[in-house]
């Protein structure tokens, strides 16, 4: 017996749920339901309202600052949901009216055209790391801006460090030394100071955090061997998979390339081929990490103690790879340098081509250990 469907477009707010309901073929009725209160037990009734024997749920609604708990609970009703990303939902130039129930509709329309494409919900064990990997780069913004906030001030009134690079031992000492006219201009420059130290025992606290949460997450063998690529650390192997998941999940690497959004944009019509900056889309937290791990290969290749130290338990052909790595990219680099192409096209095409090397390491480990 072939059951029927009904696809469900959920439009979804912190206090309200807005449900249309498509059923039939392509282009037949689209009826609004109604609007229900976003808590569970409402969730639950609705469910049991649209639900009956030989019926089956397709629903749907977009991702949003309410996360994934209703995707979570409708699965766990043994309903089939997906969430899409806002940005890949069909527009229609001319509509200039927005409003919960067209919303609504609209999903449920394109659900049952088969337009919507579903993004990838975490787990709520993948999404604890996520949130402290980015509770760790707030407080590192945090930091940053303290210490910013600290050298425009003496800026501000003429003090300039005398040494090579700041936030040395010798900066330090050498704040301790500033003294100011007022004393409640000496307080707001302690207070700064003591801002800047709090930031970083923040970070600090955060990553001792993050290595023990990594030691028992499923993916620490993949956290693991991406260390083998130069500029990847923990922290930054850690955000790459947190914010991606499992990075086999893509057929190949250009898939991966794309969904980070570094692959060049595109405007081509007829003969004419226009590429444009990079797309800029999927993960900004993934693509900021691999950019800054891409800067590191502006050095010539070299495998230094600490890497050694670092990589020497890992299987020889994730090795292998790191070190050819190191040697393309940082070759690449100098080419791409050379040829005067600006700085930031540089690092931005060397964090493309570390991608695919994540992905190739990623294919090696097991996945019975990775998840």
């Amino acid at each position: 017996m072939v059951k029927a469907v009904k696809y469900v477009g959920l439009d979804v707010h912190k206090e309200t749920i807005a449900v249309a309901v498509a059923e039939g073929e392509r282009g037949g009725e689209v009826r609004f339901v109604g609007t229900v209160a976003n808590e569970d037990d409402a969730v639950r009734k609705l469910v049991k309202r649209l639900t009956s024997p030989g019926v089956t749920l397709n629903v749907c609604y977009e991702a949003g600052p309410c996360g994934y708990g209703l995707h979570r609970l409708l699965t766990k009703l043994g309903q089939n949901c997906i969430v899409i990303a806002p940005s890949m939902m069909p527009r229609r130039p001319g509509d200039h009216v927005k409003t919960d129930r067209r919303d609504a509709m609209t999903l449920a329309r394109l659900l049952r055209a088969g337009e919507l494409t579903a993004i990838w919900v975490p787990d709520e064990a993948h999404e604890a790391v996520r949130d402290l990997i980015r509770a760790r780069r707030n407080a590192q913004d945090d930091a940053i801006g303290a210490k910013q906030t600290v050298r425009s001030f003496l800026l501000r009134h003429d003090r300039r460090f005398g040494g090579k690079a700041a936030w040395t031992k010798m900066y330090w000492r050498w704040l301790s030394e500033q003294r100011f006219d007022f004393p409640h201009q000496q307080l707001a420059f302690e207070e700064m100071q003591k801002r800047v130290l709090e930031a970083q025992a923040r970070v600090g606290r955060l990553e001792a955090a993050l290595a023990e949460a990594v030691d028992a997450w499923c993916f620490a063998p993949l956290v693991r061997n991406l260390q083998v690529l130069r500029g990847i650390r923990l922290v930054s192997a850690a955000t790459l998979v947190a914010e991606v998941g499992d990075l086999t999940r893509f057929d190949n690497p250009k898939q991966l390339m794309a969904y980070v959004g570094l692959v060049p944009s595109e405007h081509s019509s007829g003969a004419r081929t226009k590429r444009g900056r990079i797309t800029r889309a999927g993960n900004a937290q993934a693509r900021t990490m691999l950019i800054e791990a891409g800067w590191s290969y502006r050095l010539p290749a070299r495998e230094e103690r600490r890497y050694r130290e670092r990589v020497i338990e890992m299987p020889e052909d994730i090795q292998e790879i790191g070190w050819k790595a190191q040697v393309r990219l940082c070759q690449r680099y100098r080419r791409l340098a050379a040829a005067g192409k600006p700085q930031p096209k540089v690092t931005t095409a060397i964090a493309r081509e570390l991608v695919g090397y994540a992905w190739d390491i990623a294919r090696r480990v097991s996945p019975a250990v990775a998840g």
